[in-house]
């Protein structure tokens, strides 16, 4: 694989040929009944429908192993290491529910908070629909998104919603993961009903973003959907390797910190003002933390 090519119809139909190699086509694709073999239900189908379940270990294997070699570039640049599955007990990262893939400063799978530099929740799925012909064994792309019957990646509300609530499970569970930047990143646009959420969880911090590794998704670049990032880029799509490249770099090396409360304006007045006693913006900024924090 060229670790420098993003998400297109070759890296799908490169998941399709190395799957068969060790999986029966009825794993991967749906039987219309006229004895079709497609990845998706075509829009229009009327026929009898099954759900498959069985794509999904095979997607999720696949897409976590290409991300990781889709970072190690930018990782290894900065004598960084990018791990699967990474375990950190004290921020929420549990055997049962490990970081997809994180940029770690040392190669192993169990990490400890300051060792983890980058947490990346892979949320890919196949996105264009495919035909597969099991006595030929040919593969052939048959549409993008729109002519099919699935909500691909980040199209899923309830993908969304697993990728926010465990970035909230991470933040919550200990200040060490305040300076983790937090990415999801997938293969299609949002739909218009999350634009605005994405944004306010950039905002916050809580997410640093939903990122798409996919530059065109859609057979029409034209197409309203096909959005590069909504206003504060709490989405944002990459349409080079290098454009994905500072992006990482950028969120490795900032120094941002999350932080919340909840407290009267009286409160919040207090802290300020013994904050901005201190004699540098980076003091200041430490103290307002901490007696945010009720460290101080």
């Amino acid at each position: 694989m060229d670790v420098f090519t993003l998400w297109n119809t070759d890296v799908e139909r490169e998941f399709f040929v190395r799957t068969l190699e060790i999986a029966v086509p009825d794993q991967l694709f749906y039987v219309t009944d006229d004895g079709r073999y497609v990845a998706y239900w075509e829009r229009g189908y009327k026929g009898r429908k099954t759900t498959l379940q069985s794509r999904n270990a095979f997607v999720g294997s696949f897409t976590e192993k290409w991300t990781k070699s889709l970072l190690e570039p930018i990782a290894k640049g900065m004598n960084l290491f990018v791990v699967q599955g990474v375990v950190c007990e004290e921020i929420g990262l549990s055997k049962k529910s490990p970081a997809d893939v994180a940029i770690c400063k040392t190669d192993n799978r169990f990490q400890r908070a300051e060792n983890i530099l980058m947490i990346v929740e892979v949320k890919m799925s196949i996105v264009w629909n495919w035909e597969y012909n099991p006595r030929t064994g040919t593969l052939w792309c048959i549409g993008d998104y729109t002519t099919h019957q699935g909500n691909p990646s980040l199209l899923r509300s309830d993908t969304m919603l697993k990728a926010i609530g465990k970035a909230i499970n991470i933040r919550v569970s200990n200040l060490k993961s305040a300076k983790i930047p937090i990415i999801v990143l997938g293969n299609t646009p949002i739909t218009r009903s999350y634009y605005d959420k994405v944004d306010q969880l950039r905002k916050n911090g809580i997410l640093q973003g939903f990122y798409s590794v996919n530059p065109q998704p859609l057979d029409d670049p034209t197409h309203q959907d096909n959005i590069k990032a909504t206003q504060y880029k709490g989405f944002f799509r990459f349409d080079t390797y290098e454009e994905l490249k500072q992006e990482i770099i950028r969120l490795l090396t900032d120094d941002s910190e999350f932080f919340s409360g909840m407290k009267t304006k009286r409160e919040l007045g207090k802290l300020i003002d013994i904050a901005s006693r201190q004699p540098t913006y980076e003091q200041k900024a430490e103290t307002f933390l901490k007696l945010l924090r009720n460290e101080g």
